[in-house]
């Protein structure tokens, strides 16, 4: 981004900085009366995965230069496939000396950057038995802001395996983000009741859905994303509840506009 060195346009971009900073002080206080999550595990590294999932375009695409913010246990390699562009690219254009330099938060920028495609990568274990959906009962978020809100709590990294965005805090709507409690194969810490925390694959969809409707890219996103997981981890469609259906949760999440009906016969129909 220019910016100019008159007095106006450094208002402007300091007023805007502020607008931003006090925008994510109203969602952390709002997540902490309504987000609820039980347990955290210790930092593990980062596992490899036996498979990963990546759709192939068949459509020409436009290509250009964007910019990106660095989430959560992003890696080179990770954009690198997201984006369709080079390692060494990218590092380029950010005049990164190592791999390691990459900070959580970053601003960078994606050289000739491809549409953006959900990398979902899958581990060999069998712990993975149910999918819990949740939504964040916010109007906007992120997996970063979210990284941030549990951190503040206390918490080793972020309670959700995945978070589907609705197109703010600089996401693409429907975007998929993979958190490292998913990379590192970790514990969840989104729903104590019942154990699911021990066995069940927590998925966040930005929005509130006491209010509001699941966007249509996240839910095709959702129904992706869920047909990956089960069938990979052989997860029955009666395994893949929300927060609220879970036995001793004492909750409404993901909301009462949830999809349950459409969301269950999508899923339904794609066997």
């Amino acid at each position: 981004m220019d910016i100019s060195k008159n007095r106006g346009s450094v208002f402007v971009v300091r007023s805007v900085y502020i607008i931003r900073r006090l925008r994510y002080s109203v969602i952390v206080l709002f997540l902490s009366a309504v987000l609820t999550s039980c347990s955290t595990a210790p930092v593990k590294p980062i596992k490899t995965p036996a498979i990963e999932i990546c759709p192939v375009s068949i459509q020409p695409e436009i290509r250009q230069d964007i910019h990106h913010t660095v989430a959560p246990g992003e890696t080179l390699w990770h954009l690198s496939k997201v984006y369709d562009v080079s390692i060494k690219e990218i590092m380029m254009a950010n005049e990164l000396n190592s791999r390691t330099d990459l900070k959580m938060g970053q601003r960078i920028c994606i050289p000739d950057a491809g549409s953006l495609r959900p990398v979902i990568p899958l581990y060999r274990l069998n712990k993975w038995r149910f999918v819990i959906i949740h939504h964040s009962a916010t109007d906007e978020g992120s997996a970063l802001c979210f990284y941030k809100f549990h951190r503040s709590r206390g918490w080793a990294n972020l309670g959700y395996h995945f978070v589907i965005d609705n197109g703010t805090e600089r996401k693409q709507d429907g975007q998929i983000e993979v958190s490292p409690r998913w990379t590192k194969q970790q514990n969840g810490a989104h729903c104590q009741a019942g154990g699911m925390n021990y066995k069940g694959i927590g998925i966040c969809l930005v929005g509130n859905f006491n209010e509001a409707k699941v966007s249509q890219k996240q839910l095709d996103s959702l129904v992706y994303l869920v047909n990956i997981l089960r069938d990979y981890y052989d997860i029955p469609i009666k395994n893949i509840i929300g927060h609220c259906q879970v036995t001793g949760a004492k909750t409404e999440c993901p909301g009462k506009y949830f999809p349950w009906d459409e969301f269950k016969a999508r899923l339904k129909n794609s066997n």
